[in-house]
């Protein structure tokens, strides 16, 4: 289970303090009044200057995670954690297949319909580093991150849709057809992570040909 931070993830850490960088997947509890049920298509670049964007992965579950330089090694790891639950196989992969490795089955799933996948997105909350400099920052993450796609929040579009808590991770999470359904601030213990996990593969079950619409439990952990 350590083998893809040390070959994927961790050569990423020097970079987060550095410029503030929120790096990699998670997980969330109960939404807020403000967010849930809200449609949200974040738009951004990632360090290849490729285009990003949230409405393309409708039809699977989106975790976002992003943090303050302070809160940034903590969300690593959350999302290393929620990444590895749902995608087990990445445990044991070399860092150029890391991020590909195939999600988890769904009990009872009709055997010719379409699992739905759970993508954790890093994304590095930089909106500090000036517009002179971004190019800069762009190339020292792709030496930093060679495979992993990490999206760039240059002008502060996750505080914007999601509101964002300093010094500790902050996450959100979209339902398969992109509606905001829960954000969290602050670190899950094994209880509240395994309710996460509850809730998001409870999520995933919306995407069941048969199945009725499902929503998040009535009563989250905050």
């Amino acid at each position: 289970m350590n083998q893809p931070r040390a070959t994927c993830l961790r050569p990423l850490c020097p970079w987060l303090p550095l410029l503030a960088t929120c790096l990699v997947l998670g997980v969330v509890p109960d939404a807020s009044a403000q967010v849930a049920d809200r449609v949200v298509d974040v738009v951004l670049e990632d360090q290849f200057k490729n285009r990003r964007e949230t409405a393309l992965l409708r039809g699977d579950v989106v975790v976002l995670v992003y943090a303050d330089r302070h809160g940034a090694e903590a969300a690593l790891e959350m999302g290393r954690k929620l990444h590895v639950r749902f995608h087990p196989t990445a445990a044991g992969a070399p860092a150029t297949e890391w991020s590909r490795q195939p999600v988890v089955g769904l009990p009872g799933w009709p055997a010719n319909a379409r699992v739905p996948d759970v993508h954790v997105i890093p994304v590095a909350c930089i909106s500090e580093v000036p517009k002179p400099l971004r190019a800069v920052a762009r190339s020292r993450l792709r030496k930093e991150s060679e495979f992993v796609s990490v999206w760039l929040d240059f002008d502060d579009s996750m505080r914007r849709h999601f509101g964002m808590v300093a010094q500790t991770p902050n996450v959100a999470i979209l339902d398969i057809h992109g509606r905001a359904q829960a954000t969290l601030s602050g670190h899950l213990d094994e209880l509240k992570f395994e309710e996460v996990v509850a809730a998001i593969t409870r999520l995933r079950m919306q995407a069941r040909p048969d199945a009725r619409t499902a929503a998040l439990p009535a009563a989250m952990p905050r």
